[in-house]
Order: structure tokens, then C-alpha cells, then sequence
């Protein structure tokens, strides 16, 4: 298991906890910032915006200090795009209600850039908390240099705490990172478990993983409007394999086709992919099956957005 839940496992002495959302436009590299700095893939990625639909949770406990990360949707601004208007402002929704409970944020921005999508963000952050602006992809800025005049921008657009420029990628950098953010951090009991990772289930990862893979075996050809519904997810053989049942819902025939492929080598190789990833994250042989559905205007249907899980 990935998740836990109950605290427990804490050191002795003072301790400090702290939620610490991780908030920024579409496809800014939120999701891979979080997994390198807990270590472990929670939230999935891929070059298709509007990746993350949900708030994640990604736990890191080191020394005295855990760190709660709470990865959230980019923030859409299309509210009004035909048949995506209800799943929007899901999303949206979802983006300010953590906002509202967080000890730090951190506004990822890639490194000398800030457009509308960035700014749209940046108004919504609540006045009075700690706001890190977390330069990401330093590694496409050539000379260092360069960021000054972009950083002196940035202060006077917001009275930012910390600037840290970084690689999400780099170890060193979410490191540094972590020392950064732990004096912010209230003194407090522990949230959970020493070794917990997130507080999400299995049985919400499997389907993320099946999405992940969907969209990154499709790119841009499938909609962003498909999403995955775990229909069975049984331990078996003593807890030994998970027996797992997904479909795939998309919004018209024509998406089924790409989804599936030629000869169904598509929808294969979304399902190899996906189950392979699941028993190197849960270290337990899967059996997965996958069926595509088609499901006609599901994302501007509230109803259909809560019977798949959305908040």
C-alpha cells in the first residue's frame, strides 16, 4: 500500500507539519515537482495540459519536519469551451478550496516567463500566507544573469517570501527546496505515518496510472475530455495479486477508435504499460483489464462528474 493514514511512527522532540500547496498554470511541471520531492510518483504526468484533476497528496518526512504537498489542477481560464464548462469549474473549485488551507504556497512559473495563465493564478493566491515563486526548467535559461530583470518584474507583481529557482527534476534542487520551506512550517504533531507517501488509495492510483498512459500514448490526437473509471480492484491469492477492472471513458466513437487502434495494439500497450507501472509501485502482481466506453458529454454533466469521482 501506498497510502497510509493514522499517525504514528513520530520522532521524539518538537516536530513540525505543514500543508504546502504547489499551484501554477497548466503543464508548468506541478505533478513532477511533487514526485521528486517526496520521492515517489503520486501524481501523474504528461506533456497534455490539464493532466492533474484532482487535489494529490504527496507526503515527505525527514528529520523533525512532514511535509505535506498538495498538488493541484492548473487553473483553467476556458470556463465557457463547449462540452468542458462543468469539469472546469471542477477543477477550478478544487484549486481554491486548497488555497484556502495551506501553511505555504508555492507559484511554479517557468524560469523568465510570466503570461496571463501565470497571472490569472497568481490573483488568486490569498493575501497574508508565505508565497514562494519556484523558478522551474532553469535549465533552458542560458546565463543566470538573464533572471534578474525578470525577477525584479516578479517582486513588484507580488511580495514574494523565497525565490528559489530550480530543475524539478534535480535532486539537489527539491533538497534545497525542503530546507527552505521547513522553518515555515507550524510546530505540530505529524499528519501521518512516518513512511506514508500520500493519503490516496490504490484503487485512485490505478486509474491515474491508466490515465497517464491514455494520454501519453495518444498526445495530442485524443481530447483531453476522457477519463478513467475503476469498475473492480480485488486482492486476491492472499493479498499476493490485484485483479483490476478499468474503463475508459471517452466522448465519441471516433475517440474509441484512437483510445483502441489498430487491431487493439493501442489499448494493449495503455494496459501493459499501466499494469507494469502498478506492480513496481505496489510490489504485487496485477491482472488488469481495460474496456473504452464512449460517454457523450460527460465532462459539462455535474452528475456524471461525481459518479467518476470528481469532488
Amino acid at each position: 500500500m501506498l497510502a497510509a493514514a493514522r499517525p504514528g511512527g513520530q520522532p521524539e522532540g518538537p516536530t513540525r507539519c505543514g500543508l504546502i500547496a504547489i499551484v501554477g498554470r497548466p503543464n508548468v511541471g506541478k505533478s513532477t515537482l511533487m514526485n521528486s520531492l517526496i520521492g515517489q510518483k503520486v501524481s501523474i504526468t504528461s506533456r497534455k495540459a490539464q493532466t492533474t484533476r484532482h487535489r494529490i497528496t504527496g507526503i515527505a518526512s525527514d528529520g523533525d519536519t512532514q511535509f505535506v504537498f498538495v498538488d493541484t489542477p492548473g487553473f483553467q481560464t476556458r470556463h465557457t469551451v463547449k462540452g468542458t464548462a462543468a469539469l472546469n469549474r471542477n477543477l477550478n473549485k478544487t484549486v481554491q478550496s486548497v488555497l484556502g488551507d495551506v501553511d505555504v504556497v508555492l507559484f511554479l512559473v517557468d524560469a523568465g516567463r510570466f503570461g496571463l495563465d501565470d497571472a490569472k493564478v497568481l490573483s488568486m493566491i490569498p493575501k497574508g500566507k508565505p508565497v514562494f515563486l519556484i523558478a522551474n526548467k532553469l535549465d533552458l535559461i542560458h546565463r543566470r544573469a538573464d533572471l534578474l530583470p525578470w525577477l525584479k518584474q516578479m517582486q513588484e507583481r507580488h511580495p514574494f517570501t523565497e525565490f528559489v529557482p530550480l530543475q524539478a527534476t534535480r535532486q539537489a534542487d527539491t533538497e534545497r527546496l525542503l530546507g527552505i520551506i521547513r522553518p515555515y512550517l507550524p510546530e505540530q504533531p505529524w499528519f501521518y505515518d512516518a513512511d506514508a507517501l500520500t493519503d490516496r488509495s490504490d484503487k485512485f492510483l490505478a486509474a491515474e496510472l491508466i490515465r497517464e498512459k491514455l494520454f501519453r500514448l495518444t498526445g495530442d490526437e485524443l481530447p483531453y475530455t476522457s477519463t478513467v473509471q475503476i469498475d473492480k480492484y480485488e486482492e486476491v491469492e492472499g493479498g499476493r495479486l490485484n485483479r483490476i477492472a478499468a474503463t475508459i471513458i471517452v466522448e465519441r466513437d471516433a475517440h474509441k477508435g484512437m483510445v483502441i487502434g489498430e487491431s487493439g495494439e493501442r489499448l494493449k500497450r495503455i494496459s501493459t504499460e499501466a499494469r507494469t507501472e502498478m506492480e513496481r509501485l505496489t510490489g504485487k502482481k496485477v491482472f488488469l483489464e481495460v474496456w473504452v466506453k464512449v460517454r457523450s458529454g460527460w465532462a459539462d454533466d455535474e452528475h456524471r462528474l461525481k459518479s467518476y469521482g470528481y469532488e
